[in-house]
């Protein structure tokens, strides 16, 4: 299992090795010490394998530097790693963990099994895109990476509490929850709270649930406690599940794994997506919502107070849009995404023996 640095790329890795393990199979991972991996992969219950590799998208020249300077090394424990463990397949997320652990893959003869959440596949996975048996995308548009007959829609695994998620009835009250993912968006809190005096005066009773992200919240939350604004202002949601339950409208970043929960759940949405993201992968992904009609679409220096406050009153102003746009969203969903990659590394494995290494 390669891939690793953001959550974005271990989450769905774990739930296919979840699946894999279920079947009698015996995952292994390769990541970094300083990724997301580290600390979600050994919690999870698995083996977790240690390369040293950093970045080479949108890093500076030291950092490049730096990177590759570790290519040698990090490409020859992946040959170590290959050696010692005799993969049957090996299953990329993408991100720069995934580069030198692909590349001894095919060295090897070892089948290679990319998932690409986004629109526009990462660096890692554009570059062994053409080696690999099978790619496993999320948009139809993202098949044109990849060789002709060798990819599939498959989604993204996302927890099954959001597909669980039934329509929210509706009321006079409109709620939305703004998140710009753990850490906040500096520009959904500016925007969130300019458009507290706005929102205040609207003729619809608006409800905001807004996770600013730790470093922000204290001021924010103070600030919001004279805003005469219903609602509340936490640092974190631990349960999304529930929050999302609540909301009528999402405002969020459109990373993969915040629209493969909207497509989960069934949730229109206001998407802004993060400007300095590699190759515009969240902008791609924000499109293809927006052309489809499941969310509307902001770019990142367009979302302000005011800019908000226009759109959520447009959506208030007409709930069969929202009814609409969720719905829409819904058809991006794909419920087995994980039991589908399992599949797939199956079918690309040679066989070995009753246990698998993936």
């Amino acid at each position: 299992m390669a891939g690793g640095g953001t959550g974005g790329h271990v989450i769905p890795a774990v739930a296919v090795a979840r699946e894999l393990k279920s079947r009698g199979h015996q995952p292994i991972f390769v990541g970094t010490r300083t990724g997301f991996e580290a600390k979600l992969v050994p919690a999870s219950g698995f083996t977790l394998e240690f390369i040293e590799i950093g970045g080479l998208k949108r890093v500076g020249a030291a950092q490049t530097l730096r990177t590759l300077a570790q290519l040698p090394a990090s490409i020859a424990t992946s040959f170590s790693l290959i050696a010692r463990f005799q993969p049957s397949a090996i299953f990329s997320m993408g991100g720069y963990a995934a580069g030198p652990v692909t590349l001894a893959a095919w060295f090897n003869y070892v089948p290679i099994v990319i998932m690409e959440p986004n629109a526009v596949p990462g660096l890692a996975n554009r570059m062994m895109g053409r080696f690999a048996a099978r790619a496993l995308v999320s948009f139809a548009e993202t098949q044109r990476f990849f060789p002709a007959g060798r990819s599939e829609i498959t989604g993204l695994p996302v927890r099954c509490e959001f597909f669980n998620l039934g329509p929210k009835p509706q009321n006079d009250r409109l709620t939305i929850l703004v998140t710009g993912g753990s850490r906040g968006s500096r520009t959904l809190n500016n925007a969130t709270r300019d458009s507290w005096p706005l929102l205040r005066d609207a003729p619809f009773h608006v409800r905001l649930i807004h996770q600013t992200g730790t470093e922000a919240h204290e001021a924010i939350a103070r600030d919001f406690a004279n805003a005469g604004v219903d609602g509340e202002v936490v640092p974190f949601i631990s349960d999304m599940p529930a929050a999302f339950a609540q909301a009528d409208l999402i405002v969020c970043r459109s990373g993969a794994g915040a629209v493969a929960e909207l497509a989960a759940a069934g949730k229109p949405s206001i998407l802004v997506p993060f400007p300095f993201a590699a190759d515009d992968h969240q902008l791609r992904n924000a499109e293809a919502f927006a052309k489809a009609g499941a969310a509307r679409l902001v770019l990142d220096r367009e979302m302000t107070g005011q800019r908000l406050s226009e759109e959520i009153s447009r959506l208030a102003a007409n709930p069969a849009e929202l009814q609409q746009m969720g719905a829409k969203a819904r058809g991006f969903a794909h419920p087995n995404a994980a039991q589908r990659a399992a599949d797939v590394l199956q079918e690309v494995s040679a066989p070995k023996g009753p246990a698998r290494h993936v």
